[in-house]
């Protein structure tokens, strides 16, 4: 299906002036704008007390701030599309592009390019936030591009999932809550199947433990034995793959591991494991996918295993390519069959 610039373009412009027209944007704007700031300010406040490694109070608001942002853009994103066609098609007026010289892929990016052009608006509205936390230190110029790039685009993403629906279903109403499932079973949905797996892939395994062993008065260490020991461990090697695909872990895992610092009071080198929202997020979900025996205790450890977002990436970009075709399918002319109840002009 050819695509021209310049078709995807006049169906975009032509979209940009219907939403603005349709509502009150400006207050839509100043409402997200002063929720993202009360929240980087309550942050803020919570850090004013020392975290352990002094001057880097922008390192948890960044990521805080990111994943508050991607969550709250997950809500808003899929009424920018969720009636997109089939809103055109009640009102009547989608048949006035079909029957112009644009082909149905023209009409699908141009009207994906609004609605994801629009979220991109929502997301730059944070950036003076974003600047906040810069200032604040402990954010480095990579992970800034990389982050602000990977939330781009899962909202894109979702805009053409949504924008599917659209197409596929005939009420508006039905595409918006069907989005909104969607929305859920990335993040939600995810976490229930990976969760509901990983107590069917348990498995009993024999360990060996090296214990000291002490005299008959129990003060003094004389050597040390191996015991045998049995546990029931979950195989999450076998099973991370449900997980990566849900935005919030193809964020955090695609952030840049930040450099240690040097602690002031003891001068030794620590990790930002404790104050880094998002390499904490990483460094767990990297550590599902090693074997247990080559996991590291606790929580947090302190180096990262094999990268998952890059597969949770292209997972969401290919659910995001699917939706697009068949966005364009529908869109073709002349269509074999119409749902119940919908006309043509």
């Amino acid at each position: 299906m050819s695509v021209s610039a310049h078709g995807v373009a006049t169906v975009a412009a032509q979209e940009f002036r219907l939403r603005i027209r349709a509502g009150r944007w400006q207050w839509l704007l100043a409402i997200w704008f002063v929720v993202l700031f009360l929240f980087t300010g309550l942050i803020w406040l919570s850090l004013r007390q020392p975290i352990g490694i002094e001057g880097e109070r922008g390192t948890p608001m960044f990521g805080a701030l990111m994943l508050f942002v991607l969550a709250l853009a997950l809500l808003v994103v899929p009424a920018l599309t969720a009636q997109s066609v089939n809103g055109d098609r009640e009102r009547g007026t989608l048949a006035t592009l079909q029957v112009t010289l644009l082909t149905p892929a023209d009409i699908a990016l141009g009207k994906l390019a609004a609605a994801w052009g629009t979220a991109l608006v929502f997301l730059a509205l944070s950036l003076p936030l974003v600047a906040w936390c810069v200032v604040e230190g402990g954010v480095t110029l990579s992970r800034l591009a990389v982050t602000l790039t990977v939330v781009s685009l899962l909202l894109g993403v979702v805009c053409a999932i949504a924008q599917a629906l659209s197409a596929v279903l005939a009420r508006s109403t039905t595409s918006a809550v069907l989005s909104y499932l969607a929305v859920f079973a990335l993040t939600i949905g995810t976490l229930i199947v990976f969760g509901l797996a990983a107590t069917l892939s348990t498995e009993t395994v024999t360990r060996r433990e090296r214990v000291p062993v002490f005299d008959p008065n129990g003060a003094t260490i004389t050597g040390y034995t191996d015991e045998e020991y049995t546990t029931t461990e979950p195989r999450t090697e076998r099973i991370w793959w449900l997980l990566a695909p849900n935005p919030f872990v193809v964020l955090a895992d695609a952030a840049p591991q930040l450099p240690p610092r040097r602690d002031p009071v003891t001068g030794l080198e620590a990790t930002q494991s404790d104050v880094d929202v998002l390499g904490a997020i990483g460094l767990v979900v990297r550590d599902l996918r090693s074997p247990p025996e080559d996991r590291g205790e606790g929580p947090l450890i302190d180096k990262r295993g094999a990268a998952v977002w890059p597969f949770g990436l292209a997972a969401d970009l290919a659910l995001g390519a699917a939706a697009l075709a068949i966005t364009t399918r529908r869109l073709r002319t002349p269509s074999r069959r119409l749902p119940r109840g919908i006309r043509i002009a």
